[in-house]
């Protein structure tokens, strides 16, 4: 009959549940001797809407069910009225009270400690499947930084708890959003953790009860999951509170002339398609070509979800050794390009104030190719922010409205990571994406002479195909160093 039971379930993302209607059927006593236990049953009898319409993949209510299927098999009468009330207390409870378990009490933690040999996904094993997802889930909350997130979720709910919170509607919004933001990000990995171990469940009790079919589906399910991971994993690399925003990428040649200028025009082009392989929208927002060849410097806009979680990889100094074509006697030359991400914080974000009576807005003609517009206006604006010296040019658009618009919004972008920065130095804290940018910082080198070779000197991360690196497939470094970094703050701690 439990298999039966189990099988009258429906799919909710991917998590096993038994429908409300179903249970009350088979829990209701229909013999004229249980009627009497009835009583103890209310709930049952007429279950209310909030029961109906709850979602029952909470893994304390599974165990429940699960008990409960293999119980009524036997003799529902004998289930007593107080061991029900104190499982419906653990349900409607507070559900981040205890650590997710199997109804035998497995945990992630004690999968991951219990060392399961993972073998190859081929392998029909439902061992090896759960313990490749376990130790992802182990890997995700300590890439997470998990038990701070806790300490951090607690102190935000007693914060929101205060009775006088909004007399400050400001300082509670930020509070609200925080705590939301917070919660969105634990929910997912809690849903997949407790989805786990639902599964171990259905495959132990599939096979007490001899249920092929079942131990089938659940072992399936492990095995998709185990592959959804992974995409996990990755999303845990980008859990910082600036990743998830749009960003600016600059390029500045360095020292070397021409060579430089036109490395930085290379490295500038590697960025554009690199951010079109990840299908980003790219504008460029600036641009000061060189005299000869190549670019002074230049700023784009990369549009898109973590844009910049990933592209803050790239802060830093980047190396060219090659043959110069601008060199007749056909020597080697070294060049160097400087690069800086700065994040386009969303608007929950307080921006630093900037005072118009501080700016000094400053209109030219613009330069380039030319065209039907092009040259022919004083369309291109720079602005100084006096009392930092910090100054934002924007020549790309048709008309000077517009140009002032994206140049103040990159002048607001680089106050604020100078805000973020300041901040940083005061805490004493070190963000890599926030450092200066120096010319001892170097990242990588990209050698095409004498021999090919793309190596980053902070992971030893390198390739030998150096043309497809410069056309944009920069993932592989990117990734490398995100999970470094991370590995690195997680042995610091």
């Amino acid at each position: 009959m439990a298999s039966s039971l189990l099988r009258k379930r429906t799919r909710r993302n991917n998590l096993w549940f038994l429908h409300p209607r179903t249970l009350t059927q088979h829990l209701l006593p229909s013999s004229p001797e249980s009627q009497s236990q009835s009583q103890k049953f209310p709930l049952f009898q007429n279950p209310p809407n909030s029961i109906q319409n709850h979602d029952f993949s909470d893994s304390a209510f599974s165990k429940f069910l699960l008990k409960s299927s293999k119980h009524v098999a036997s003799s529902t009468a004998n289930v007593s009225g107080r061991r029900f009330d104190s499982q419906r207390r653990r349900f409607f409870g507070s559900q981040t009270a205890a650590e997710p378990s199997t109804s035998d009490g497995l945990t992630v933690e004690r999968i991951v400690a219990n060392g399961w040999t993972i073998l190859d996904e081929s392998e029909n094993d439902w061992k090896s499947h759960a313990a490749a997802v376990a130790q992802s889930i182990h890997l995700i909350k300590k890439r997470m930084k998990w038990k701070k997130l806790l300490v951090l979720l607690d102190m935000l709910t007693m914060e929101l708890n205060k009775p006088d919170l909004w007399n400050d509607p400001v300082h509670a919004g930020k509070v609200s959003r925080e705590h939301g933001s917070l919660m969105g990000k634990m929910k997912g990995v809690n849903a997949f953790e407790r989805e786990l171990l639902e599964h171990i469940d259905m495959i132990k009790l599939a096979r007490e009860e001899n249920d092929a079919e079942l131990e089938s589906e659940s072992l399936k399910a492990l095995l998709q999951m185990r592959r959804i991971s992974k995409e996990k994993e990755l999303e845990a690399m980008l859990s910082g509170e600036n990743d998830p925003c749009s960003c600016y990428i600059e390029v500045q040649a360095g020292a070397g002339g021409t060579e430089s200028m036109d490395w930085a025009s290379m490295v500038m082009e590697m960025y554009k398609l690199w951010g079109q392989h990840r299908h980003y929208k790219i504008t460029v927002v600036d641009e000061m070509p060189g005299e000869i060849a190549g670019i002074k410097r230049a700023t784009i806009k990369v549009d898109g979800e973590y844009a910049y979680g990933y592209a803050k990889a790239e802060v830093g100094v980047h190396r060219l050794v090659r043959i110069s074509p601008f060199d007749s006697n056909k020597r080697r030359h070294t060049s160097f390009a400087a690069v800086a991400v700065i994040p386009i914080l969303g608007e929950g974000y307080t921006h630093v104030q900037i005072n118009e009576s501080d700016l000094r807005i400053e209109r030219f003609r613009s330069g380039g190719a030319g065209g039907q517009h092009a040259n022919t206006t004083d369309s291109a604006v720079r602005i100084v922010h006096i009392p930092t010296g910090i100054t934002a040019t924007c020549q790309n658009e048709r008309s000077q409205h517009q140009n002032k618009a994206s140049a103040m919004a990159v002048l607001q972008s680089r106050l604020d990571q100078r805000e973020m920065a300041r901040q940083v130095q005061m805490n004493a804290q070190h963000t890599q994406s926030l450092t200066d940018i120096t010319w001892g910082n170097q990242i990588r080198s990209y050698v095409l002479h004498p021999y090919r070779m793309v190596k980053d000197l902070r992971t030893n991360y390198e390739v030998s195909d150096t043309d497809s690196v410069l056309e944009g497939d920069l993932d592989g470094f990117i990734m490398s160093y995100l999970s470094a970094s991370l590995d690195k703050d997680e042995d610091d701690r």
